[in-house]
């Protein structure tokens, strides 16, 4: 008996199934999607990539909004109210869905962010600003995790891979976009409009979500787990909060960093002891014992570590080594992100079709450590020819494993808990972006003041007393043996980047040979042969139209 059957699937605007058709157990055709799934597949779309533009698109107005609101001392929590937001709510989004119904909750989602965004464009001053940009990436962390999960409802895993191809390339799209879109914004309509553009596109998607889409409402007997969303959260927070504050706002050693560290050690210790005895708890721990989805979750984190950590120091290196521009850096990135899209969408096609998925994650991690390699061969004299190779190789390796790693957590854990296994993925791929970030960012800094002390003594420590980041059109002032010694300074800093990036991805190659290949429930003889060997709960239905 199907799930639709017992009240239990999921459709988007059908009639009921034949009795024929019902036996057979109802799918999409391998090939082919009912338009009105194409509609949904397109307003997820837009969803996430409002959520994955919206930083993008922010830190080319920063300038104009200090210019306007002032509060040039808390410009950075305009982006980090944000994150911040995202990471804490994104696993208590995936359990409310799994408990109250995804439909609803995303919904909410959309609601939320958008609100967020008119307000955040109606801001008058930085404190309203930073509160506003807080509510907003409360609303993406629920629109990441949704887009996701509802894929998950929707559409059975060996049919999944192409969906989540197409999401792969809204990411590339909002990474190559962002800045352009922000700048073009900024300086013909004015800043504020870099949030009012989202409130139109997430009207539509909210409209077409509400129209079409069709899922079963839920409505679960259990109290929500109030104490450990709570721990979480503060965990969460305080991890977050080091990897933005460690080595800037404060020393690594400080009293404030240590602090938060205990803090938020302490708070996952007691929520690992709160989710053992709650009856629902906000993040189930026995998806953990499934040696695929643990698997998965740290090559997520690893994944994350590097990808996030090397495109913060590419744009710099390509501005400062090579000359590019702000605008330029952006568009140099193109091969790593096309390099991405490519390979995700050939890997999802090729799971679709056969069923085989277990070869990604060797073939993205082998990839990605070389990518990394080759980064950490540059040097003043790489060409942007050279450089822009040696980025298609990894954006390849990040193409195998991005979503091929959601696609192996979704099928590790049953329908029931798709919300959490999705928030889980996201979430620990979030945190390695920012230890990433932290941990690589800290060896950039010391390596760069190193060279510079060495190169130009005493006038070259005295330039990066303040930090190692140094305006690049402030280069062309300053005098010829000084920005000698900074542009070496930021190359030797990036090759202690790429290097120790390739390290790490090293650790994520060799977890993925442990990964094993369970079928993949949906369309395929074998495929039908897990169907029927899963719980009821577990095999995912789209009804046909």
């Amino acid at each position: 008996m199907s799930q639709n059957q017992s009240g239990g699937g999921a459709s988007i605007a059908s009639p009921e199934p034949s009795a024929e058709a019902a036996e057979a157990g109802p799918q999409t055709p391998p090939g082919r999607k009912p338009r009105s799934t194409g509609v949904v597949i397109f307003a997820l779309m837009i969803a996430m990539l409002l959520a994955m533009l919206d930083n993008m698109i922010v830190g080319t107005a920063m300038p104009t909004i200090v210019g306007d609101l002032g509060g040039l001392e808390h410009l950075s929590w305009v982006v980090t109210a944000y994150a911040l937001a995202t990471a804490a709510s994104t696993p208590i989004w995936g359990k409310l869905g799994d408990m109250y119904g995804r439909k609803g909750m995303f919904l909410t989602s959309i609601v939320i962010f958008l609100a967020g965004s008119a307000l955040s464009g109606a801001a008058q001053d930085m404190g309203q600003l930073i509160g506003f940009r807080a509510l907003q990436g409360l609303g993406a962390g629920g629109l990441m995790v949704g887009v996701m999960a509802i894929i998950g409802d929707l559409v059975p895993p060996r049919e999944r891979g192409r969906y989540q191809g197409m999401m792969a390339g809204v990411m590339a799209v909002a990474m190559i976009g962002g800045p352009l879109v922000g700048g073009t914004l900024t300086d013909h309509l004015g800043w504020r409009w870099i949030f009012y553009i989202n409130v139109p596109l997430g009207a539509i998607a909210l409209a077409a979500i509400t129209a079409v889409l069709h899922l079963p409402k839920k409505r679960a007997q259990a109290r929500i787990d109030y104490i450990g969303a709570a721990l979480l959260t503060i965990g969460i927070t305080s991890l977050v909060l080091i990897t933005t504050w460690g080595g800037n706002e404060y020393a690594w050693d400080s009293a404030q960093i240590i602090g938060l560290g205990a803090l938020g050690v302490a708070s996952l210790i007691a929520f690992v002891g709160v989710e053992r005895r709650v009856a629902e708890p906000v993040l189930p721990l026995h998806i953990f014992r499934n040696p695929n989805f643990s698997l998965i979750t740290v090559i997520g984190f690893l994944t994350g570590f590097v990808m996030f950590g090397s495109m913060t120091f590419l744009p710099l290196f390509q501005q400062t080594v090579q000359g590019a521009s702000a605008t330029n850096s952006g568009l140099l990135l193109l091969p790593m992100l096309l390099g991405m899209l490519v390979v995700s969408l050939i890997a999802g096609r090729v799971t679709t079709q056969t069923g085989k998925y277990r070869i990604f994650p060797i073939l993205g991690g082998g990839l990605m450590v070389a990518g990394m390699f080759l980064l950490a061969q540059m040097d003043t004299g790489t060409t942007r020819l050279t450089s822009g190779i040696y980025m298609a190789v990894l954006g390849a390796g990040m193409g195998f494993l991005m979503q091929t790693s959601m696609l192996i957590a979704q099928n590790s854990v049953e329908m029931k808990d798709m919300g959490v296994g999705s928030s889980s993925a996201t979430l620990f791929r979030t945190l390695g972006g920012s230890f990433g970030v932290a941990i690589l960012g800290a060896l950039f800094t010391n390596q760069v003041k190193d060279t510079m002390t060495e190169r130009a003594g005493e006038k070259g420590a005295a330039i990066t007393s303040g930090g190692a980041n140094l305006d690049p059109a402030m280069l062309p002032k300053l005098p010829p043996e000084i920005r000698d010694a900074y542009t070496h300074a930021v190359a030797n800093g990036a090759h202690q980047v790429f290097l120790w990036g390739a390290v790490i991805a090293i650790a994520g190659f060799l977890a993925a040979w442990f990964i094993k290949e369970v079928p993949l429930r949906g369309a395929g003889p074998k495929a039908k042969e897990a169907d029927a060997q899963a719980p009821a709960d577990q095999t995912p239905v789209v009804e046909a139209v």
